[in-house]
């Protein structure tokens, strides 16, 4: 059976742009209704029993965390996806819990990655609904609805959202906080970009900022490389050099140079790094 999903948004361009990208990336969906609001979003939700459910966050009436709340409160709700302007708080917030987002303006390969995690969800539940049949309940069931309520209360008060979630603040779970970075806020030239964590090649230290290397050039950073090095997933992330984090994943290989110094060498790329004394054992086996 195709998969089905209703859009919610308050600008009718941006439902009819996303409907567009969402064909191109998902030609098996069926978008089964569209909303400009809240309430009308609840109401169609209901009368169609959606697999997913694209959310707005800023909407008339009712808010798109105050519609996820009404969801996540329910047996079986279905697969919800936020579409946010919002910064990093939103973007830490729902990468943790078991929804995805898609920051406005919807890039395609971005896009492309949040039908990848829909359809492995999906597939991972005995069938996907339709007219009159229960949504996909989430993949941990009771546990996931309270994580996506606990997570709608820190979203709503780290933003400021009008109506929020009513419901006393609760704490987030164990697993979110624990979880490592996933986007990082940099500046690169006039502009602030949010960069996905996978993005980057590596992180070296560069006076007061921190340069974060990406396949298209350099950002920067405020946030130090110790306190960066906390919140990145060790296994994915080596750090070689006092001043310098790369991503196992960009590691062609080492070398030795005419000094004897071991240096990193980097797929794709001509820049080569060195490895100091302290953490020359990572590479051992190489």
């Amino acid at each position: 059976m195709h998969p089905r999903a209703i859009i919610a948004d308050d600008e009718a361009h941006l439902r009819d742009h996303l409907q567009t990208q969402l064909a191109s990336a998902w030609p098996e969906l069926r978008i089964v209704a569209k909303a400009a609001n809240g309430l009308d979003a609840l109401r169609l939700i209901d009368e169609q029993a959606p697999d997913v459910v694209f959310l707005d966050i800023r909407m008339p009436g009712m808010t798109g965390l105050d519609v996820a709340a009404r969801l996540a409160s329910g047996e079986r709700p279905p697969r919800i996806v936020f579409v946010t302007a919002y910064d990093q708080y939103a973007v830490a917030a729902f990468e943790h819990a078991a929804v995805d987002y898609l920051l406005k303006p919807v890039s395609q390969e971005r896009l492309g990655r949040t039908v990848a995690k829909l359809k492995a969800a999906l597939q991972a539940q005995p069938g996907l609904g339709g007219a009159g049949a229960p949504a996909v309940a989430p993949v941990s069931g009771d546990a996931s609805a309270a994580a996506l309520q606990a997570l709608l209360q820190q979203l709503a008060g780290h933003l400021g959202v009008p109506g929020g979630v009513p419901a006393a603040p609760a704490p987030v779970p164990a697993t979110a906080t624990a979880a490592s970075l996933q986007w990082i806020r940099a500046a690169h030239g006039d502009e602030t970009r949010l960069i996905p964590i996978e993005d980057v090649i590596y992180f070296q230290s560069n006076d007061k900022y921190t340069s974060v290397f990406l396949a298209e050039g350099e950002s920067l950073i405020r946030t130090p490389l110790s306190k960066l090095r906390e919140q990145l997933d060790e296994q994915q992330f080596w750090q070689i050099h006092r001043s310098v984090i790369v991503a196992a994943r960009h590691v062609a290989g080492t070398r030795q140079d005419f000094r004897g110094r071991l240096m990193v060498q980097l797929k794709g790329r001509p820049e080569q790094l060195v490895v100091s004394r302290n953490y020359v054992d990572l590479f051992r086996q190489m």
